[in-house]
């Protein structure tokens, strides 16, 4: 009898442990999915990976320029040209200036993110070669809808704070794209 009241007491403590845990997993998970996620790491490549020949995918560009985003997205992307010039201006570097030409290329990372969230874009090149001329940095995202939550993402990983704040870089271009699911991918380009 003692027993079994000492075996209820602990399946009942056990499965209550068991329980916490699966709800504070869950909660954590949730929340993790929710606050969104950064590539692993940044990509960079320098001077010396010039090619021979530039390299321009128009194709993408051409259809990037079709794709239709949300009024707040561009207004977020653009947003995040400030916040990133607060964090080089705290570190005493020069702000970066607007690029269209790697907006249009962040415009089409930021779609293709949505089928392959790497810096491998989905016809298996590197990420660079939407712009060969253009493109010496990239930092991607998803799942952050506000450039606050965002670059503040960004600023917690040491790759792609690093991108934020290279002395080398001078231009910048952002872009978000939402698929139908609601979903936002970002990819912030660096230029020299």
């Amino acid at each position: 009898m003692i027993h079994e009241k000492v075996d209820r007491e602990l399946t009942k403590g056990v499965t209550a442990l068991l329980l916490s845990a699966v709800l504070f997993a869950g909660t954590a998970c949730g929340s993790a999915a929710a606050a969104g996620t950064l590539d692993t790491t940044a990509a960079r490549r320098d001077k010396s990976q010039q090619t021979q020949t530039t390299i321009i995918d128009d194709e993408a560009v051409a259809l990037a320029g079709q794709v239709d985003q949300t009024t707040d997205a561009a207004k977020q992307a653009k947003a995040s040209l400030d916040l990133v010039n607060q964090q080089r201006e705290a570190a005493g570097l020069s702000d970066l200036t607007w690029n269209d030409g790697l907006a249009q290329a962040a415009q089409v990372r930021a779609s293709e993110c949505a089928t392959s969230f790497s810096h491998t874009r989905p016809n298996g090149t590197d990420w660079w070669t939407v712009n060969s001329d253009l493109m010496y940095g990239e930092n991607l995202a998803q799942n952050y809808n506000s450039a606050k939550n965002v670059v503040a993402a960004w600023m917690n990983s040491p790759s792609h704070k690093a991108n934020i704040l290279s002395a080398d870089y001078h231009t910048i271009g952002v872009a978000v794209y939402q698929d139908a699911k609601g979903v936002w991918y970002w990819a912030e380009e660096f230029g020299l």
